[in-house]
Formats: C-alpha cells, structure tokens, sequence
C-alpha cells in the first residue's frame, strides 16, 4: 500500500493512518453465515476485506477495524486485540472492530443452523491483526471533518405489526407472533411497522493537511442487500466507490499532485436489526433493483456529503468501554425437555429445519446461562462514535444519538462480538425472529435498556458533557392547544417509557401497558408552517397493539373537548369495529358512565367513526376514513349533547345525545387505545383534553 505524505512542514495534534487487508479464505469449500441452516461457498465473487483506520494525539491511539464479516465473536476479536496490541502501540481496549454484516461472507460465528468454520478462524484473526498494524504505520498528520444527509429512500422497516386475528406460529409449535420480518409481504394481514427508520448516512473523514484523502468512514442503517457467496455485499462496493470519488475530486483540485492511490472508504453498519432496503409501502411484488445500482446510488449520496465536509486539525482523543453482565433467555422446564429430546434424536448432525435450530438453540442458552458484552464510545474532537456488539434497532440508535452529548455521534452496530438481537423490551410481548431465544437473539430482556444507559454514561464519560434530555419541540399547531390551557396533554413522543408524559403541568401522566410501541412518525400539516415540531425534526407518536395509554382525571364540570390524531391500521372488512381509539370511564360500575370513540367495521358504513355511549345503540358518521391515513378528531361535550368533528370541519360528523350518567365528573379514567373489546390497531398521537366545550369556531381554528 502506498502512503500520502504531507507536504506541509506542521505538526498536526491529530495523525491517521489506514490500510486494506483481504480476509478471503484460503480453504474451499468455506462455511457461509447468515441463513437459518448451513451453506457453503467455492468461490468468491467480491473479496471480502478488513479496513482499518487508526487515530492518534500526544496521547491516545485508537483502532477502528470494519470486517465484511456477518458477525464475529468477542473471543475471536479479543484474541485479535491482544496479538495487535503486542505489535503496535495501541491498547487492546482501545481497539474497535465491527462487522458489516454481510450474509455472504465466511462464518466465523456459530449461530442457528451454522456452524463457524474452523479452518477459516486463524485467517481472518491474521488479517484482522495485519491491517490494524498496516494502518498504524501509515500513521501522518492530519485533519477531520464530520458530514450527514437523510437518506430515506433506501431503508425501511422490514419488522411488521400482524393483525390480533392472524398470529403466526413460532419454532415451539405456539401461536405468539404478532409481530415479524417481512409480515407486510401481505398488507391485509399487518397493522403497520413496529417502529422507526432512521434514514441518516453519516460520514467521519480523514485528509492530510494538504487535502489529501486518508479515509472515510461513513455509518448507514440497512441490514444487507443480498449477494451470493463469497462478497462483501453492497459494503465493499459502496467502499471502493467512495474512495474513488474521493481521490478524483482531490485529482480535480489539484490537478498537479500526485493522485492519491491509498485511499481507503470504509461503510461501517448502522442499527439495522429491523431494517431492510423494501419498502413495504410502494412494494409491488417485483424487486428490479441490482445490488451494483443499489450501491452506486448511496455512493452517489455520500459523494455529495464528501464534496460538503470541513476539516479541523485539533482533534483530541478519548475512548472508554465497559463490560456488562447479561443473563440470557433461558428455556423454562417443558421447553428444556421438548428441545433436548430433539437434540438428542440429531446427534451430530446440523439442523434440517427451524425447529431442530430452535431445539437446539435453547439447549445451548440452557448451558450458557449468561454471558459479558462489551460496549465502547469514543470521541474524535467533536464527534463522536458509540458501539454494540448485537444486531440494534432503529429506535435504539435514535435514543443514542437524539441523547448523546455530541449532535455528532455514529452508532456502529456488530462491533466487538456477536451477542444477538436486542429489541427494545417494549418489542417482545410481540414475539417473532428477533426475540426468539437463541445465540442470536437471546439476551435478557432489558439487554437493550442496560446498553443504552452504558452507552449514555460512556458518551458523557468522553466528552465531558452531559447527555441531551430528548423534549420534541414545539410547532405552531402544538402551541395552539398549550394555549387553550389543556387539562392534559399527550404528545406520545417518548422513545421508551413507562408512562406517557402530560405536557399540560397538570401532571396526569399516562400509564402505558404492553403492546404500545414508540417515535413512529406521527401526524404532519399540509401547511409547512403549521406543523406540530419545528422545521423539519419528525413528529413522533405511538403504534397501538393491543395496549393502551390511560390516566385518572379529577375534573369538575359537564363540559369538556377532547382532540385527538388517529391513524387506522385495520383493513375495514376484518371485523365489526376496525377499532376503539378513546374511551372514556365515569368512575361508576354502571356501563352508562362509559363512553367510546371509534372507526366502524363490518357494522355500520366502513370506516366512518362511532361513538358508543353506554348501552345506547352506537351512532356513525358520514364519512369514511381511510387506512394509513392521519385525521385530527374533536369531541366536544356541552352538558347534554356530544358533538365530532374531522380535521376542524365546523359542521359536526356526529352530533348526539349524551346522557347524565355517561357526562358525570369527578374521577374519570380516559384511555387511548379503546376499550379491552377492541383495542385500537394502529397509531395515536396529539390527544389533548379541555375543560370547556369548544364552538365549531374554535374547533376549526384549533384543527386547521
């Protein structure tokens, strides 16, 4: 490998070296991971390598190793570390290695149904060492810079919202998915995702001081694209694009310089564990697109973030990491007796289907019973890096960067071991691939709480800055309702917990039971200017899945507005309410203190709404609403009469009767999320409740 010198006679605080060493195998056939049973390859059709960068101040040296691998174990890379470490100056725990998660590369990980390949093990901890020792001797000044763009068209969610009627049976013979990978293959059968994207590609570059490329690092979440064996993936070729786009613009600057011929791009893996490249929205059934045109065209997105990029020479260094103990997921007694007959019949064979990898998956967790991860973070000046060694969420990145300290903060996922899924633990009442126990999903619970806490503390640790508290800001529609003295007010904004925060200052926060999910994106405005956040931050809310959000209410008075943002996921022909999205309870045994708002079924006219008041027949509107599709809903009470109304129409959908019992005050529990018939199947966002019984007038100013 060639090295760029620096021309300039300065000293930069900061030096950067990087290098490129292939991890091919050197035995065929090789052992190939990431499927559910056991493949192996004879050729290679893209080498798979392992790029390093290695950064040093006066100080500090830090190793930054991205492998096409699917996944590696933390034994492997430890003993990777310690043999680097004996070769350079750089300590062992300040070394970072990840993998990009292709599922074309050699195993080098037992997961499932595949087992690592022995053979290939010293190989790729020797290239592993190489490189890092490679990029340490082509250690010169330099500067760095930071650059980010949203890039939402090539990431979705892959893990959907099954309907309540239509579970699907997991490995163990029960029916417990409500939630899965590529559910919305057929839309009639899901609510919606279980979560958030996130579409940023970030990017931490590295030059010489006289503008030379060194390398990039850029950070995407989405899980692959799919290759057959032996590739990279779409990683190697969006790597070898970014350099060269890199060292012809430099060619083109300075057109009489030697071209840089060492430049090293590198795609590191973003939190992708329920990401993939189909979005389930526009999918027609065809897949058209070649994994060459999938990476050129994020290549050509980065090139863009590249060309924009500002550099500093005075960045200083830090990195921490820490060891956390976990417990897995073990098989109670019934399951631990069911999975080692199944193994036992085996023998020594692999697995031939899903239930003998389950079997004997939880025969193994049985044995392990608990483990230690390792999790780092880092700081390059004014940036900053966080790491897990499991395959994380979308969300969880997001909770990572919206409360780092650092507005600049990349989240690398598969780094320093291969310690499985961790769903955020409001995902796993849901069940489904992700959090079926095993190698590769079988942490505790509240894996992914514990890791995010230790990242924050971590991140705070190296920048010397506290984490920022996530507070979605206030847009134009948000401060209308705070300016009609709410007597609460849910945002359903929270990225996890417990309860759902009342932003009124009345302080009746909502407790949120199981089967609500968090941070979807919630309801826009057509008019730009009269959006619920400011600019363009997305407005959050929450996916309804069975569960519900409610609090206890002191109000006096029998008039009241209640308002509200639903989104329905139910097909309408599925059953005779598509679902009840608020209710409210006077208090009182008697079933004519309760009240529902909901969207009709198979009863009434599809899709418009309906209030139920006590025992009375159930009222409908006119007209229908569609799936998928945001509307604001007004209740307003005067005493006697209920009025609704649909995104600030003065003339009311419903207008009804409503009787003494069912308008009583006092304590009131209101709950969104419906009743415990027919919960709501879809999103909830914007419920706000008043103490006073608004005019059509008002009601359009509020809403429109």
């Amino acid at each position: 490998m060639l090295t760029l010198t620096a021309k300039s006679s300065c000293q930069a605080e900061l030096r950067v070296g990087a290098a490129v060493v292939d991890v091919n195998p050197t035995q065929m056939p090789v052992i190939v991971n990431g499927g559910m049973l056991s493949r192996t390859a004879t050729q290679i059709r893209t080498t798979v390598n392992a790029r390093a960068i290695v950064l040093a101040d006066d100080k500090t040296r830090i190793a930054i190793v991205v492998v096409d691998s699917c996944m590696m174990p933390r034994l492997l890379l430890d003993d990777a570390k310690q043999l680097a470490a004996s070769k350079t100056a750089i300590p062992a725990e300040n070394m970072l290695i990840s993998a990009t998660h292709t599922h074309t590369a050699p195993s080098s990980f037992g997961a499932l149904g595949t087992p690592a390949d022995l053979n290939y093990l010293p190989v790729i901890r020797q290239r592993i060492v190489e490189a890092i020792v490679a990029a340490e001797s082509n250690l010169q000044p330099a500067r760095v810079g930071w650059g980010s763009t949203s890039v939402p068209e090539m990431t979705a969610l892959r893990r959907w919202v099954r309907r309540p009627d239509k579970l699907d049976v997991d490995p163990f013979g029960e029916y417990t998915v409500r939630a899965n990978m590529h559910a919305a293959t057929k839309m009639d059968m899901v609510t919606g995702p279980t979560g958030p994207e996130d579409p940023e590609l970030s990017m931490i570059a590295f030059e010489t001081l006289d503008g030379a490329p060194i390398a990039i690092l850029a950070n995407y979440s989405m899980h692959y694209f799919g290759d057959q064996p032996i590739s990279a993936d779409y990683f190697g070729l969006f790597s070898e694009s970014i350099a060269k786009h890199a060292g012809e613009r430099f060619q083109t600057k300075h057109p009489d310089a030697d071209p840089p011929t060492s430049i090293v791009g590198v795609l590191s893996h973003g939190c992708s564990g329920d990401i993939w490249r189909r979005d389930y929205w526009t999918y027609n059934g065809k897949d058209d697109q070649t994994i060459e045109g999938y990476a050129q065209a994020m290549a050509g997105h980065a090139a863009k973030v590249y060309d924009g990029i500002e550099y500093q020479s005075d960045a200083d260094l830090r990195m921490v990491q820490s060891e956390l103990p976990m417990r897995y997921r073990v098989p109670n007694e019934s399951r631990l007796k069911w999975a080692q007959q199944i193994v036992a019949e085996m023998g020594d064979r692999q697995p031939k289907d899903k239930t003998e990898v389950y079997a004997r998956e939880a025969v193994l967790l049985h044995e392990m019973q608990e483990t230690k991860i390792l999790v780092q973070a880092l700081r390059i000046g004014d940036i900053a890096i966080a790491t897990t060694p499991n395959e994380t969420y979308a969300l969880t990145g997001l909770k990572l960067k919206h409360q780092s300290p650092l507005n600049k903060t990349m989240v690398i996922e598969l780094a320093n071991g291969a310690d499985g899924y961790i769903p955020p633990p409001e995902q796993h009442p849901l069940g489904g691939y992700n959090t079926w126990p095993a190698r590769s999903a079988g942490l505790e619970v509240s894996a992914e709480s514990k890791i995010v806490a230790a990242l924050l503390t971590g991140l705070e640790d190296v920048t010397g800055k506290p984490r920022r508290p996530f507070v979605q800001s206030v847009g134009k529609k948000t401060q209308a309702i705070l300016d009609h003295q709410p007597v609460l007010y849910w945002r359903c904004d929270a990225m996890d917990a417990t309860v759902c925060r009342d932003q009124s200052g009345n302080q009746n926060d909502g407790k949120i039971d199981p089967g609500v999910l968090f941070f979807l994106p919630g309801p826009k405005a057509a008019d730009a200017e009269n959006q619920f956040c400011v600019g363009d931050e997305v407005n959050r809310c929450m996916h309804f899945a069975d569960g519900r959000v409610s609090a206890n209410i002191d109000r006096s008075g029998n008039q009241w507005s209640a308002v509200v943002s639903v989104w329905n996921g139910m097909p309408l022909d599925a059953r005779s309410m598509a679902g009840w999205f608020l209710s409210r309870d006077g208090g009182t045994d008697s079933a004519a203190s309760k009240w529902h708002a909901g969207v009709a079924g198979t009863e009434g006219e599809p899709g418009v709404l309906a209030i139920k008041i006590g025992d009375n027949e159930t009222v409908y509107g006119k007209t229908p609403l569609e799936r998928w599709q945001w509307y604001q809903i007004a209740i307003v009470c005067d005493g006697e009469k209920l009025r609704v109304h649909i995104n600030g129409q003065t003339s009311p959908e419903i207008e009804t009767e409503i009787t003494a019992a069912a308008n009583t005050t006092g304590t009131e529990t209101w709950s969104l999320g419906g009743n415990t018939e027919m919960n709501w199947e879809g999103r909830l966002d914007e419920f706000a409740l008043f103490d006073k019984a608004f005019t059509p007038t008002e009601i359009n100013n509020l809403l429109q």
